[in-house]
């Protein structure tokens, strides 16, 4: 239990993810272990159910009817939760379902002169529904609707947004490219008069396994859109990640996040802030992953997810 007060608890909201400057910002957060331990880099990804958390086209390279249960443990007592699931219908297409839940836990309400009053709860869930089809052979493209939902004590907020991806495949060259456009949309009611924008992202990524070696390298460019001084300096949101396949049944992950080292500095250091790492295990029918992300100084993110198929 923490002793905040409402205006406290509100700074955290914002300070989850990058310390940022609009609301709903948990919709950022990696829920996958294997995307968290890759640093992000999943525009490109073609064989996890959970990429339509991150580009809605990739859905459509799934097969059977893949489902995903993930949790991450945060900082303080903030825990996520994510459900996705995908499927295949004759003469539609491929959809895609997903849901994410964030709890900020409980805290202890007080008055002006710090006696206690009560307790109250936070959190925020987002509904996501996606289809994804293709324009030819080797290019697909995807887009998601969903739902976003926010309370604090007994106020609360709403908004309704869209994601729009297209990924292409060079399959002879083993080489990804995919982009995606994550979080338009608007508020439908606010805790304030004041209506809040959703976090935009514009993301453009490629992705290369390697002929000889088994690994998978991929590169992320994230935030493009967001408003800087030069145009080289829209790249520094770049994160990067290798999959290496160790056997059948056994993989590991790493990864880097440029953006994330860079606001997580304190003084003079960043620690191991932005470094990320990750291992997945098969078993039979089942996937196991285990994600680690380093905030530095400030703590660590752990991410665990289990998926199968029907």
């Amino acid at each position: 239990m923490k002793r905040i007060s409402l205006l406290f608890l509100t700074c955290t909201f914002l300070s989850v993810s990058s310390f940022a400057q609009t609301t709903y910002e948990f919709l950022r957060l990696d829920m996958s272990a294997r995307a968290g331990a890759l640093g992000g880099s999943y525009v490109t990804n073609n064989d996890d159910v959970e990429v339509i958390f991150y580009n809605p086209a990739g859905i459509n390279f799934l097969e059977n009817s893949p489902a995903s249960v993930s949790f991450v443990k945060h900082l303080m007592d903030i825990n996520l939760f994510s459900l996705s699931f995908s499927t295949e219908l004759d003469g539609i297409g491929r959809l895609g379902t997903a849901v994410k839940y964030i709890n900020y836990g409980s805290f202890d309400q007080a008055d002006e002169f710090g006696n206690k009053t009560g307790e109250f709860g936070a959190g925020e869930l987002a509904f996501v529904i996606g289809y994804a089809g293709s324009f030819d052979e080797n290019f697909y493209y995807g887009a998601n609707a969903k739902v976003i939902y926010s309370s604090i004590a007994d106020a609360s907020s709403s908004a309704i947004g869209v994601d729009l991806g297209v990924h292409y495949e060079f399959p002879e060259q083993m080489l990804n490219i995919g982009a995606s456009v994550l979080n338009l949309g608007a508020q439908i009611s606010s805790y304030v008069d004041l209506k809040e924008d959703l976090p935009l992202d514009v993301v453009v990524g490629v992705s290369k396994r390697l002929e000889n070696l088994p690994v998978r390298l991929s590169l992320d460019f994230h935030r493009l859109n967001k408003d800087r001084d030069q145009f080289v300096q829209r790249l520094k949101a770049f994160t990067v990640g290798a999959e290496f396949y160790l056997s059948e049944v056994l993989t590991l992950q790493f990864g880097y996040d440029n953006e994330r080292r860079s606001d997580l500095k304190i003084g003079s250091t960043s620690g191991i802030a932005g470094f990320n790492g990750g291992l997945g295990v098969k078993v039979s029918e089942y996937q196991f992953n285990y994600g680690y992300s380093s905030l530095g100084l400030v703590g660590a993110l752990h991410r665990i997810t289990l998926s199968t198929a029907f």
